[in-house]
């Protein structure tokens, strides 16, 4: 992997009462990224869906969560929380930019990341107190540290986080997606993955994401190919110690992006 950046890291601290902007202590790059967290509902099993809002200085971008060779994935800590067991992090589609032969996947302008949150005891407040580390990138790239608090419920701002939820990747169903087919084969240091796709053609140049479910594992920018209705995808997947393993199929995310469409496969069949 081609490292970003080494900056030091900004620090913002919010509540739901007013935004911050989070300011690199550099001269000249004050106000990158503003955070807030919009309020939204209680879920059916009495927990809460907010959504982390961030506003990105003009020309700056942030990352998905799997950003590319060259980007920095967003991490979460909430462990200073309280009444809070989980949360699950709900992403809006990403835009795919190439700049000199290198790709990276993200965010420009603003996005909305939905909150699923958990609670401990369901239907009493939740107190988030969480860190969010991202990077963020202009003409150089560096890490951010925002500090988030918020009482919750609060006045709802459901608008923002119902739009990013529906802005999620299509399912495989819903895009007609036919049969997904993974070969694994072991390499030197670790093993390549090849996924065969059938899938009507989409608009633009077509990207295929592949992840896997332990997020230690180092996974290359894949291969494109396409024949008709069958698309074909070849990533090779390397593990901190650099041999080769074993990977479960069904535990294998593919996304594929191009342009305004994104779809979002859950799983292959191994052979």
């Amino acid at each position: 992997m081609k490292p970003c950046f080494s900056l030091l890291a900004a620090v913002a601290t919010l509540s739901l009462s007013a935004p911050v902007w989070a300011a690199d202590p550099f001269e000249g790059y004050e106000n990158v990224v503003q955070a807030e967290i919009l309020p939204g509902w209680q879920t059916p099993e009495g927990g809460q869906m907010v959504g982390l809002r961030l506003v990105l200085a003009p020309g700056w971008k942030t990352y998905w969560r799997a950003p590319g060779d060259s980007g920095i994935p967003p991490s979460f800590d909430w462990s200073g929380s309280e009444n809070l067991s989980g949360v699950t992090v709900h992403w809006p589609r990403p835009e795919v930019y190439f700049l000199n032969d290198m790709r990276t996947i993200g965010y420009k302008h603003e996005v909305v990341l939905p909150l699923e949150l958990v609670a401990v005891a369901p239907g009493q407040p939740i107190v988030l107190n969480g860190q969010v580390d991202l990077g963020v990138c202009l003409d150089i790239c560096m890490p951010m540290e925002i500090s988030l608090s918020a009482i919750l419920p609060a006045e709802a701002q459901p608008e923002p986080i119902r739009a990013a939820l529906a802005a999620q990747p299509d399912s495989a169903a819903t895009s007609g997606v036919g049969q997904v087919q993974c070969l694994s084969e072991p390499i030197a240091d670790g093993v390549r993955l090849t996924a065969t796709i059938e899938v009507a053609p989409m608009i633009g140049r077509e990207v295929a994401v592949i992840e896997t479910a332990n997020p230690e594992i180092w996974v290359a920018e894949a291969e494109v190919h396409r024949s008709g209705n069958i698309l074909t995808a070849v990533a090779d997947m390397v593990p901190m110690d650099g041999a080769p393993f074993t990977v479960d199929p069904e535990t294998v995310e593919i996304t594929l992006l191009s342009g305004p469409q994104a779809i979002s496969i859950l799983g292959c069949q191994g052979s």
